[in-house]
């Protein structure tokens, strides 16, 4: 096999403080022996988990963990933007994760007027080359976007404005993203672009992510989690051999880490990981 690239993790803030110990003295504390590049926190729709984001970064960076916030401009103005900014450099951050984010329903038809571009764009030039900036791409194509074409251009606009890398949405469909690498590469889009892996553990959760973020389930692999959804070991045992082997195809490509959606759980991610070597 390829060298073995770095692995990454992402987490979901916790409600409280007792959830964030749990979360770094448990599960980070689990899956830091793998020694991870970083671990990324996400930022809840319209900024609704700010201060938990905030503070599950800051705890892991005590920890002795990188640790890289998302970040989404949202409702926020720009003012309160740059205080974020401002106050990530002062926590010793130096990694982002810029996104479009989630808004909360019913806030108009304007609702996504500052993308990601123009938050990197807005970072790059409050905060120069402080942050390592991270963005999302979307192998299967964003399910927003009109098409295809429309997809990729999109992706090259949040380049051009200054990324750094790219974690793309989870997929099951290797030649997606191999074909999707190879769109970028026609498109002179340069930058690492790093495949975003979804543990199986559970049919009813797959299909709910998947089905709010475009992600597609092969028909086959739906089909057999079916047979085993009454049996909850039997699902992680076949999870864990499917995303063994779909990091192997990713590693065969020589891909420049991979990123783990975790949940807040270490077990199956760990397995798969141990898979690898």
């Amino acid at each position: 096999m390829s060298r073995l690239p770095p692995v990454s993790f992402e987490f979901f803030p916790p409600r409280d403080a007792e959830g964030r110990a749990r979360l770094i003295n448990n599960v980070a504390a689990k899956l830091g022996v793998l020694n991870p590049h970083f671990f990324s926190v996400t930022y809840g729709a319209g900024g609704s988990t700010r201060d938990g984001t905030r503070q599950t970064v800051v705890d892991l960076k005590a920890a002795g963990f990188d640790a890289a916030p998302h970040l989404s401009m949202g409702n926020d103005d720009i003012p309160a933007v740059k205080q974020t900014l401002d106050d990530y450099a002062a926590q010793g951050i130096n990694r982002i994760v810029a996104l479009r984010g989630d808004q909360p329903s019913g806030v108009g038809s304007n609702r996504f007027a500052n993308n990601a571009q123009a938050l990197v764009e807005l970072i790059r030039e409050h905060s120069g080359k402080q942050f390592h900036l991270e963005v999302a791409a979307y192998p299967e194509t964003h399910p927003d976007a009109k098409s295809a074409a429309a997809d990729l251009d999109h992706f090259k606009r949040k380049v051009d404005a200054g990324a750094d890398s790219a974690i793309t949405q989870y997929f099951y469909n290797v030649d997606a993203f191999e074909n999707f690498l190879n769109r970028c590469a026609q498109a002179n889009i340069s930058l690492p672009i790093i495949p975003g892996i979804m543990p199986i553990t559970n049919l009813a959760s797959l299909v709910r992510f998947s089905d709010k973020c475009g992600a597609d389930i092969p028909r086959w692999l739906r089909y057999v989690l079916i047979d085993l959804e009454n049996d909850e070991q039997a699902t992680i045992e076949f999870g864990v051999e499917v995303m063994t082997r779909v990091c192997e195809q990713l590693i065969s490509l020589g891909v420049p880490g991979l990123h783990f959606y975790t949940l807040n759980r270490w077990g199956a991610t760990t397995r798969i990981c141990e898979n690898l070597g």
